[in-house]
């Protein structure tokens, strides 16, 4: 417990106490997390990313040890925790040699899926899907991102028509990870146009889709999208065509599908921040050692100032991101507002890797091109983190309006 206690005098005399200390269900949850990686070396993550395939063996692993499940509550096989520990497991799977892989093991199913059914879903729902969640018979992912609207949700069309006991729904989502593996797909629809909708947020339905049965009916198809880095998953296009949904499969309320959807971006922007930390310490640690072993010229080249004193501010760096990380999750586990410390905390530590990824290559000198060592394949990976799951431009939008109060710029 850290105390800060400050005197006025008289009855005028307060207290104020911070405790920077990791509840020991935090701390549990970083020891058995951290015995797992440690079995895959960065040969395995990067097989797993030159194949283009799930790192099952890890995935087994954390389903079996109920490291996936920490956020569903203990009636239906969860351990009951919270966003904290799930940001903590993601940063310690991240920073143990996972690196960019890590944060779609612990988004797609545990908080796209888990979290927000845990705590949207109605009773029959979370009691049809949270103890197959945990047992790992049920993966999901989300879909919001469409071709023409990109980050800007509001702007979505794609539509959730009601007809009979269902929905109806037709539209396209674009960058949707782990569609291929999923059960079911969280998709975010709107039942209101967003040119008819009063107030702009309202009109949102969130759904949960079968994505096999979608599948089987030919209403749901998706085509994976080259692309340039974390290929342990694959990120697709998806076209809904007359898709059914359910009444009872929808999440929270219809029309009123806003408020769910916030509790969908927080903790995946606060999980995205764990894994830049992680990621961060990932890569510091494998241009430390580097530095430390490589001696051209007589002396390693990490005691040089040029070389040792810019891995020092990024471990500097990294450690904010860290704090802010972890306060964010805290205030979303108490249901507090949580929107800034999301986005900083997402800003700062997407920053963070990236800079180490940026460093490491340079210290590594020309090796870092060989695709023998690690730091060609981290690198690529680091910089999507910019720009995903929002880009840091609308992050300092949204500090420079809500806390600064400028003038709105879009």
């Amino acid at each position: 417990m850290t105390t800060y206690c400050i005197g006025y005098g008289g009855s005028d005399r307060w207290e104020a106490r911070v405790d920077f200390d990791l509840p020991e269900t935090a701390v549990a949850v970083r020891e058995g997390v951290r015995a797992i990686a440690g079995k895959y070396d960065q040969d395995y993550w990067g097989r797993c990313d030159a194949e283009k395939r799930w790192p099952e063996e890890v995935w087994r692993e954390l389903v079996q040890g109920g490291w996936h499940s920490l956020a569903i509550p203990q009636e239906y096989g969860g351990a009951g925790q919270g966003l904290l520990e799930l940001a903590v497991a993601l940063e310690t799977l991240a920073g143990g040699g996972a690196g960019g892989a890590a944060s779609f093991l612990y988004l797609l199913t545990p908080a796209f899926g888990g979290l927000t059914i845990a705590r949207h879903g109605t009773p029959e729902q979370r009691r049809e899907f949270l103890p197959k969640i945990a047992s790992g018979e049920i993966e999901t992912c989300f879909a919001i991102t469409e071709p023409d609207a990109g980050s800007n949700a509001i702007e979505i069309t794609t539509q959730a028509r009601r007809d009979g006991d269902g929905f109806v729904v037709n539209g396209q989502k674009i960058w949707i990870s782990g569609v291929e593996r999923a059960d079911f797909l969280v998709l975010v629809t709107r039942t209101t146009p967003a040119a008819e909708a009063r107030p702009r947020t309202a009109g949102f339905t969130v759904l949960l889709v079968d994505v096999k049965q979608a599948v089987a009916d030919g209403t749901l198809v998706y085509r994976p999208i080259p692309k340039l880095g974390t290929n342990t998953v694959a990120s697709s296009m998806v076209f809904l065509d007359d898709v059914r949904v359910p009444a009872d499969r929808v999440l929270g309320e219809a029309g009123q599908g806003f408020a769910v959807l916030w509790d969908i971006l927080n903790p995946e922007r606060i999980l995205a921040a764990a894994g830049g930390v992680g990621f961060g310490e990932l890569v510091l640690r494998i241009a430390c050692d580097y530095a430390t072993e490589r001696a051209p010229f007589g002396k390693p080249i990490g005691a040089h100032q040029s070389v040792a004193f810019p891995l020092a501010r990024i471990k500097a760096q990294v450690e904010l991101a860290r704090l802010m990380t972890y306060k964010a999750a805290w205030l979303w586990d108490r249901g507090r507002p949580c929107g800034s410390e999301a986005n900083i905390a997402k800003l700062t530590a997407a920053d963070a890797a990236w800079q180490a990824a940026d460093r490491a290559f340079q210290t590594h000198g020309g090796m870092a091109y060989s695709l023998e060592y690690p730091v060609a394949r981290l690198f690529r990976d680091a910089r999507i983190g910019r720009n995903i799951p929002v880009a840091e431009e609308l992050v300092l939008a949204h500090i420079a309006q809500h806390e600064l109060g400028l003038p709105k710029s879009y």
